[in-house]
């Protein structure tokens, strides 16, 4: 039995990326893995955060017809579990790899199937930072158009960012232009690798009403015990 077979492979602006999938000992499960350069990026054995990313942020969301957008593709947890709420009308998912685009177009990871398949999913090939940045919103094809959520898993932590030029993002105007495109009580909501960070939990309150940082743990197969993320939710 084959325990390794790289699915995908490309050369990219910011180093190889490569989608593979292996045959875990310990489990006996396939496990996806996303590799930027030497960097694991995201593996298919800890997307509990991920999935929580949807759920407490929805969870905040008010109304029904919700029209979400979320932040990074990668193995498509997220967008499957917003898609899961029935309040959700529309999912514009964002990312700025062709590449991984083209992985969930292609079904090669578990989840896409559900996501692609969704006739509310929009899978749009673009920069998160700079449309969040302008003045024109997420949605190309409806400039100014206002979100209920926004769910964003990109960047490790708001301090350990995957490229330099995501920097002002993490920063009051960044997130005010950000709130711009949210409707009245739109909630904001990222991933984080790092426990919760005192600094960012004032940074977001100098912009929203109400913060909370969530631990979300998990079982860490690979090291034994449990591991946490960190799910940051804004209203």
């Amino acid at each position: 039995m084959r325990r390794f077979e790289e699915l995908a492979w490309s050369e990219t602006p910011r180093g190889e990326i490569s989608l593979r999938r292996r045959i875990e000992p310990t489990l006996t499960v396939d496990v996806y893995e996303v590799k930027l350069g030497d960097e694991f990026l995201m593996s298919s054995l800890f997307t509990v955060a991920e999935i929580e990313l949807a759920r407490l942020g929805l969870a905040r969301a008010k109304g029904e017809q919700l029209d979400v957008v979320v932040g990074g593709l990668g193995l498509g947890c997220t967008a499957k579990a917003a898609l899961e709420d029935p309040r959700v009308s529309s999912v514009l998912v964002v990312d700025a790899m062709p590449e991984v685009i083209d992985w969930h177009e292609r079904e090669l990871l578990p989840d896409a199937p559900a996501v692609v398949r969704d006739e509310r999913t929009r899978l749009l090939l673009g920069n998160f930072f700079e449309l969040a940045a302008s003045e024109h919103g997420f949605d190309p094809d409806e400039p100014g158009r206002l979100h209920d959520a926004v769910l964003l898993d990109i960047d490790h932590t708001p301090h350990h960012l995957l490229h330099p030029d995501h920097a002002p993002f993490y920063s009051v105007d960044g997130l005010q232009r950000l709130r711009a495109h949210l409707r009245p009580g739109g909630v904001f909501a990222m991933w984080s690798d790092d426990p919760p960070d005192a600094d960012f939990c004032a940074l977001l309150e100098q912009v929203f009403d109400e913060v909370e940082a969530h631990v979300v743990a998990f079982d860490n197969f690979l090291a034994g015990g449990q591991s946490s993320n960190t799910v940051y939710v804004a209203v």
